[in-house]
């Protein structure tokens, strides 16, 4: 597997991705024999996808061998979760939210994030008094509790954004959204996490 992921690193910082066309039917066909347990099938929609992927995750973390790692990680999850697929999107979309999720999950390991999450805190209880008042001025606010409440979307633009540092079009790019949805789900996310404060 990983020489494969070293092509598709060549591949992806290229710039250009080599798309490997699968009609829908094939691919949905392939996706219900995986689940069933036929290795041979899965084995084929990595091939398909996993450049892709690789460029995601690249894309997200900068460094080849950590977009090599999380690439693994996201076929690894994805052949754990196959059985979740609602056959409602193109199965690249469903790799790449889970991909964007693996990246989330591995910053949130980071003492970086952890910090960032502490700034957070303190800059929404001086935006927002009542809440200081209600949650007392010895604790913290639970940004991490909170957060895990919001709509997947809004949680992702909302870490990639403010706690990562990313620019709406890195987001845009990163969640296959356009800008304007990005600025969207940053707003729903800080609006919701605001009155998430005042309970």
């Amino acid at each position: 597997m990983r020489s494969n992921l070293a092509e598709a690193g060549n591949t992806a910082e290229g710039g250009a991705l080599e798309l490997v066309s699968t009609s829908p039917d094939r691919e949905f066909e392939l996706i219900r024999q995986a689940a069933a347990g036929n290795s041979h099938a899965f084995r084929e929609l990595y091939n398909n996808n996993v450049k892709r992927v690789y460029a995601v995750c690249l894309r997200a973390c900068q460094d080849r061998d950590t977009a090599d790692e999380l690439t693994q990680e996201v076929f690894v999850k994805a052949w754990e979760k196959l059985s979740s697929f609602h056959f409602e999107s193109k199965f690249s979309s469903w790799l790449h939210s889970i991909a964007v999720n693996q990246f989330l999950m591995m910053k949130r390991s980071e003492k970086r994030f952890t910090e960032r999450v502490g700034e957070l805190t303190e800059i929404l209880t001086r935006e927002n008094p009542q809440a200081k008042v209600k949650q007392g001025y010895d604790s913290r606010i639970d940004i991490e509790g909170a957060l895990e409440k919001l709509p997947q979307q809004a949680r992702m633009a909302f870490v990639l954004h403010d706690i990562e540092g990313y620019k709406h079009h890195e987001i845009s790019k990163l969640m296959n959204i356009e800008v304007g949805t990005s600025k969207a789900h940053l707003h729903r996310a800080r609006r919701m996490l605001r009155e998430e404060l005042t309970k």
